[in-house]
């Protein structure tokens, strides 16, 4: 957690002050821890997918409007609809959770006991900040309590939690909470080392850094087992 969100959250708890009481410039461009779970209102599926997709149109369109650009060009007049398009069905489908890939648990019959690693899963998510690009790879592992599961699920846990507005921190962990749930184990790590465009594009615009998140749980919160899951990444042991 960086200094300036430390500061934001003391603010917060110790001055017992809501969020909603800060000003968009108390808080800049840093972030503010509020949960695990995605924030979403108690209506946010009352339209249905159509339904948002005209709505997005309309609104992009205004925006595009505002920035002075001309939607009667041919290269522009078809923008807001599929910008609208792709939030829904692309970029932000995993806020729906009728897109929840199903998984299927197996009887470990091989009475493979040891780590399974699956590394490297691309995925592209966006900044809830700025909605620009977060992108990078997922590194997950897990070891059996008698069940196993497909490795192309692993992969689709990790791209339906992060096609939602994100934070990184919140990634993996929802990654990991939703991979113990499925797999009815503690025994599950979870690295993520990714870009921000947020960083990259804008404000600092450093192109070369990456964040480096970890959840560990059950044994691999032992040094031993979290270093071997490292050694399978070629990491260093440190994060």
């Amino acid at each position: 957690m960086k200094t300036k969100e430390i500061s934001l959250n003391n603010l917060i708890n110790v001055n017992k002050i809501s969020l909603n009481e800060l000003t968009i410039e108390e808080i800049g461009d840093e972030q503010i821890s509020t949960g695990i779970e995605t924030p979403m209102k108690p209506t946010a599926f009352d339209m249905n997918e159509e339904e948002k997709i005209e709505k997005i149109e309309f609104h992009f369109r205004e925006i595009m409007e505002t920035l002075g650009l001309d939607l009667n060009d041919d290269s522009l007049k078809g923008t807001p609809m599929r910008v609208a398009k792709m939030y829904i069905k692309e970029l932000y489908s995993g806020i729906n959770p009728s897109n929840k890939p199903q998984i299927t648990l197996f009887e470990n019959k091989y009475k493979y006991d040891q780590m399974l690693v699956e590394k490297e899963i691309a995925f592209y998510s966006n900044c809830e900040h700025h909605f620009v690009p977060i992108f990078g790879k997922a590194h997950v592992a897990y070891i059996s309590s008698g069940k196993i599961i497909g490795l192309s699920k692993l992969n689709r846990i990790v791209n339906y939690y992060a096609k939602r507005p994100q934070v990184q921190e919140r990634l993996t962990v929802q990654i990991a909470k939703e991979l113990q749930q499925c797999l009815q184990t503690e025994n599950v790590a979870v690295l993520i080392d990714a870009k921000h465009l947020c960083v990259a594009s804008r404000g600092i615009k450093d192109n070369n850094s990456s964040t480096v998140t970890s959840y560990y749980g059950g044994k691999f919160q032992e040094d031993t087992i979290r270093n071997e899951f490292l050694a399978y990444l070629s990491l260093k042991t440190n994060y």
